[in-house]
């Protein structure tokens, strides 16, 4: 038991070097005999304050009343009064002598007057500031008074400290004694270390040491002349030296000056309870006070107030001052999201507050929270953090997003509300960039497969654009894949006009990642389509881009076959002369704050709502959108290139074509054989036409979209009703399978062959170096009817219930 109290008063190390802190440089100012350093944990190298005093011998009085103090320190608690954290008594020799130590250590704090030098506040911030800091003195006192029966003598500047988060902290508990008023035989003193207090900070009574007196009096009576003391020092500027400087009330402010003279009375009975100035005094009744004071008893407040408190604080903080902003009200806004107890309104503020900070100090401070806030299952919560996530998603690192960030933000995908899954999907435009290749791949273009398919259409048409923008973050095999299934097989099907448009754009935009015979064989045949859609703005876009496509098909044929054999510049990557603010329109649709796109021809509406709307009578042609098969939520291990294939095998292309959606690209029928149609084609000798070839360009040259409505667009692997005559069937004469890879290239004389009537001679390949088998009749130019028989399987493909 008495090495335990031994250890309560003195600590448990034996001399400095015991002491788990490393002391550093002091500060100028510190309350009696003690010094006040700066220091650090050895442990973690946390800041912490340490406080020291030497005596010449254990039995000397300030020793004496400094164990008095650290008994007293380590043992009150309150969340205005220092916290302590450790104390050690050592003997330290010099050589000729030996002297003893006391080190108190405690949370990192700084002197009062320093720090309100340092703040330099005026006016009406160093009025609300000031006031806060009275206001938790006032209530430390009025804790050790009232509640604890507590006197502590020295209420004074020097007995208050300020922690980083500005909060005034009272200290100095050396002359601290318990108040025995009830006592009233006892004549002996009432503070035992009375005398270590300076006599400019005594009332009357305890300067003649009238101990009667002061044990009749109330017990706040010694601490409310000592916080009159306090105020006139603050608002001086200058430490008191006198009792009678507290007479000079011109510094006081005069909704406070009432209570000041209070609780200066000379009548220690009349003097003001430190609780009642808390409570009633109108100089604390300010924004300031008001505001830490709410987020302080936080968990006492119902909803209505929270959200109302909430929504008023971004403009509030503004008038507050920011150095009190930055370090109190911004903690205390952290801690409360982090715990629950504040409502999500309370995200905006956060976010305000945390733009004020420099960049290490917003990655110190905000972005953790951000962190923990993305798990909640609060949805106010998440749809908030996505609504702001533009302002931190930047500051985010590569590997907290894909580890800690997109797994909580996928869910999103999924959610019921569609405002949310667009929201999520708007967020990916941030958070795309900092993915790991395998998440993009295996998990993120899973979910936006899914969302091409949504039956929201404004959310199809950003998913589109979302896939234009983060197409440069995908490996070349993702792309390959990708991208022009998703834009051709879906987007430029779809019966939303605005969806129609984003294919067109995202292609335009990542023409790059094409090469000629993808151009050729698969988005150029998509693209023709859409120059008679009905919307003009989709037919405008459509032209641009054929143009777009056939410069660089153009381009390739002068690089590849030049006779010369030089070759041309190449820009193969030309884009539209809109294309170079493409992104900016996809930004500006998903972020609402990116650059307005050049061409406001190609900008699609930029919220839900009119998108929603403007859906009416859609062309029944692009339908079989609807009967696409989605993505199988179970094969979870399985690659995103075989989501889309589950009831058809994709035709052979030029490129794989085992990625997005069902992969006709709008050039399908059934194969008889394992030969794709081509190789059976006998090579052209001479200009004649066969009946076969007569038939089909007469086919052709009939006014078919003359004799239908104008909504019945033809595309590829359209739905649409097709005649039972052959002739009107503006796919039937003309579809033929992809050529496989294998397939050899076109005859050189070929071309030479062709009628100035065929419309397929514009956008035929270009002729090979090397002889190949010529075509056949499949598409017009041999001998044999292929192209008849083409023809009718394509009729009994799309119209398989007719009869002939």
């Amino acid at each position: 038991m008495f090495k335990f109290l031994k250890d309560v008063v003195s600590g448990s190390g034996a001399g400095v070097k015991d002491l788990p802190y490393n002391i550093g440089e002091p500060y100028s100012s510190a309350w009696g005999s003690w010094t006040h350093s700066r220091g650090t944990s050895k442990d973690d190298g946390s800041p912490v304050s340490i406080f020291s005093i030497t005596g010449s011998n254990a039995n000397d009085g300030h020793l004496a009343a400094a164990r008095n103090g650290v008994k007293r320190l380590r043992t009150v608690r309150h969340p205005n009064i220092l916290s302590f954290l450790h104390s050690t008594e050592a003997e330290i020799s010099d050589g000729s002598s030996t002297k003893v130590v006391i080190y108190i250590v405690t949370e990192p704090v700084m002197p009062l007057a320093e720090k309100i030098k340092e703040l330099g506040l005026q006016g009406t911030n160093r009025n609300e500031y000031y006031a806060w800091g009275l206001y938790r003195i006032a209530k430390a006192v009025s804790f050790l008074n009232n509640d604890c029966k507590l006197v502590h003598g020295n209420v004074c500047l020097e007995s208050v400290v300020v922690t980083p988060t500005l909060d005034w902290k009272l200290h100095a508990f050396d002359a601290l004694s318990e108040f025995d008023g009830n006592n009233e035989l006892s004549t002996g003193p009432m503070l035992q270390y009375e005398w270590i207090v300076g006599s400019q900070y005594k009332p009357m009574e305890l300067a003649k040491s009238d101990w009667a007196t002061i044990r009749k009096s109330p017990p706040w009576a010694i601490d409310s002349w000592g916080l009159g003391c306090l105020i006139y020092e603050i608002f001086g500027g200058l430490k008191l030296s006198k009792t009678e400087e507290l007479r000079n009330t011109a510094s006081i402010p005069k909704s406070l000056l009432p209570d000041y003279q209070r609780l200066l009375s000379s009548m220690p009975s009349r003097r003001l309870n430190s609780s009642k100035l808390a409570e009633n005094c109108e100089y604390f009744q300010n924004k300031l006070v008001d505001t830490i004071h709410f987020m302080e008893i936080l968990n006492l407040k119902d909803s209505v107030e929270k959200d109302t408190f909430f929504r008023k604080l971004p403009t509030l903080a503004e008038q507050l001052p920011r150095e009190i902003v930055l370090k109190k009200l911004l903690p205390l806004l952290a801690s409360a999201l982090e715990f629950g107890s504040a409502a999500a309104p309370a995200l905006t503020a956060f976010l305000k507050m945390g733009a004020w900070l420099s960049s290490e100090e917003f990655n110190k401070k905000v972005l953790p929270t951000i962190v923990k806030l993305f798990a909640s299952n609060d949805r106010a919560i998440r749809v908030g953090l996505l609504q702001h996530i533009d302002q931190y998603g930047e500051s985010f690192s590569a590997q907290v997003v894909d580890e800690q960030v997109y797994p909580h933000v996928a869910t999103g995908f999924s959610d019921t509300s569609a405002f949310l899954r667009e929201l999520t999907l708007k967020s990916m435009l941030v958070l795309a960039p900092k993915l790991s290749q395998r998440t993009l791949s295996g998990s993120l273009l899973k979910y936006l497969s899914k969302l091409q398919v949504d039956e929201e259409p404004a959310i199809r048409t950003n998913t589109t654009i979302l896939l234009g923008n983060i197409a440069s973050y995908l490996n070349e095999g993702t792309r390959k894949r990708v991208l022009i299934n998703a834009f051709t097989v879906r987007a430029l099907r779809d019966t939303f006009p605005s969806a129609r448009g984003a294919g067109i754009m995202a292609l335009s935009a990542t023409s790059s990642y094409y090469d000629a015979q993808e151009i050729a064989a698969r988005i150029l045949p998509n693209l023709v389509v859409l120059t008679i859609d009905p919307d003009s703005d989709v037919r405008s876009k459509a032209f641009q881009a054929v143009e777009q496509f056939l410069q660089i098909v153009k381009q390739y044929h002068e690089k590849t076959y030049a006779g010369n054999g030089t070759e041309v510049t190449d820009s193969g990557n030309t884009s539209l002369p809109g294309n170079a603010s493409i992104l900016g329109w996809a930004m500006s649709s998903l972020t609402m704050k990116g650059k307005p796109s050049e061409q406001t021809a190609q900008a699609p509406p930029k919220s839900i709502s009119p998108l929603v709307s403007a859906v009416s009578n859609p062309s029944p042609v692009v339908s079989d959108i609807q009967s696409t098969p989605l993505v199988r939520s179970a094969s979870s291990g399985v690659d995103i290139a075989d989501h889309y294939m589950d009831d058809q095998p994709a035709p052979v292309s030029p490129t794989s074509t085992d990625g997005w959606g069902e992969l006709e690209n709008g050039i399908s029928g059934d194969h008889e054989s394992e030969k794709d149609g081509w190789d059976d084609m006998l090579p052209l000798e001479d200009e004649k036409p066969s009946p076969a070839l007569s038939n089909i360009q007469a086919a052709q040259k009939r006014p078919v979209i003359q004799t239908k409505p104008p909504v019945s667009i033809p595309r590829p692997k359209s739905t649409s009703h097709v005649g039972n005559d052959a002739d009107d069937d503006l796919w039937g004469s003309i579809a033929a399978p992809a050529p496989k890879a294998s397939a050899k290239p076109l005859n050189a004389n070929a071309s030479a062959t062709l009628d100035n009537d065929d419309p397929w001679a514009a956008i035929a390949a270009p002729p090979p170096t090397t002889r190949a088998k010529p075509l056949s009749a499949g598409r017009g130019r041999g001998s044999k009817p292929a192209g008849l028989k083409l023809g009718a399987q394509k009729i009994n493909r799309a119209a398989s219930t007719q009869k002939f």
